[in-house]
């Protein structure tokens, strides 16, 4: 029997590996469009690749998967993040979990995945074809399975009669035009919340000012589960702030606190909830202008509303969209109605399976799309095992 794999990615090895120690006497043929496999990997988490994350914390995967979050939840019975800690541990590759549940190689290196992957597709007998482009399904005619594992590039697309909602990208930053906030580039806030007004869009986390606009983790959810409105806005939606992720009531009464005890402190010189310095001389001075080198004593009601308000609803226009760490990720694909939940076996076509993010699956940064990657492909590699005839 023999194996098609369009695409040497992740999900590609991952699912070829798996189905030749499943089946050692599957032939397995992986083909690649370009010259080098798994490029994708050698990029993802700065070149240090965040192979998974344990989840800790995470009470409903819609939390982290946006898109395929029902899907997920029926395969990890079959192959979840455990799984793939130990499948990397039984195979050589040492992991380190951080303390933000990110999960990567103890050598800090994107090459130690992928080392381990052409490596046990040598041991294997794997044959891998880069440079060769499949244009058509009968192309792979001869191959008893063929699975579909391009990533969410659309080109990939041409290929399938199944049905695709269109990919759009997902994970990324955000361009804000503001000359006096983009000044505070390399500003950090531990726990901010970004949200979208007039949507249920909404994010607490890290938050990052940049010399183009804004990142870190809080913009880089907000933008995975906001994707495809984003795009639909052509990237021009407003962007509130709520720095220290409080409600207005709980805001006014710290300001209040701050005036009763430094009445006589210039406002600038107290910051509230521990923001950094510069964010707070900013916030200041964008809403009390001149008045900006007051005493707190002299804070009048408008004033500390308008302060509140600053700190619990910092209104911005996004402008644009930025890459995150050059990596590119796409909400859309092989719509997940299209094919078995429990094999990923297109309904449309037989024989033809699905991994990795060319189905509508997609989640935020921390290693969930490699886990996504690696349960799809072992769920993959299970169904055209069992689908396989035994070897006489």
């Amino acid at each position: 029997m023999k194996t098609a794999i369009v695409g040497g990615g992740a999900a590609g090895f991952f699912l070829a590996v798996n189905l030749k120690e499943m089946c050692p006497d599957m032939d397995i043929t992986i083909f690649e469009k370009s010259k080098k496999v798994l490029a994708k990997v050698e990029v993802s988490g700065g070149g240090r690749c965040n192979c998974t994350n344990s989840f800790e914390g995470v009470s409903d995967l819609s939390q982290v998967y946006p898109r395929g979050h029902r899907l997920l939840k029926r395969l990890f019975k079959i192959f979840n993040y455990h799984d793939a800690y130990q499948w990397f541990e039984d195979h050589g590759v040492r992991l380190v979990t951080q303390e933000d549940h990110c999960v990567f190689p103890m050598s800090q290196d994107a090459h130690t995945i992928i080392n381990l992957f052409l490596a046990e597709a040598r041991r294997h007998g794997i044959e891998i074809r880069t440079q060769q482009k499949i244009e058509s399904l009968e192309e792979l005619k001869d191959f008893d399975f063929k699975v579909i594992t391009t990533g969410g590039m659309p080109s990939a697309f041409s290929l399938l009669t199944s049905s695709i909602i269109p990919p759009v990208p997902s994970l990324f930053t955000f361009s804000i035009d503001d000359e006096a906030l983009r000044s505070l580039m390399g500003t950090v806030v531990e726990a901010a919340t970004a949200s979208i007004p007039g949507t249920k869009f909404r994010s607490t986390g890290p938050l990052l000012i940049t010399h183009w606009g804004m990142s870190g983790p809080a913009i880089l959810k907000l933008s995975s589960h906001a994707a495809r409105e984003l795009h639909d806005h052509h990237y021009q939606m407003p962007l509130a702030i709520n720095w220290p992720s409080l409600k207005e009531p709980d805001i006014q009464q710290e300001l209040r606190s701050i005036m009763a005890q430094h009445p006589q402190k210039q406002i600038a010189t107290i910051r509230p909830f521990g923001l950094p310095s510069r964010l707070w001389d900013y916030l200041v001075q964008k809403t009390l202008g001149e008045r900006a080198q007051n005493r707190w004593q002299n804070l009048n009601q408008k004033e500390l509303n308008r302060l509140t308000n600053a700190l619990c609803n910092d209104q911005y226009q996004i402008a644009g969209r930025s890459v995150f760490k050059d990596e590119f990720v796409t909400c859309g694909g092989i719509d997940l109605a299209s094919v078995n939940p429990n094999t990923l076996e297109s309904k449309n076509l037989p024989s033809v399976y699905f991994a990795g993010e060319v189905l509508d699956i997609d989640g935020v940064t921390g290693g969930f799309n490699f886990q996504a990657a690696w349960t799809t492909a072992y769920t993959v590699a299970c169904a055209i095992s069992k689908a396989a005839p035994a070897p006489q």
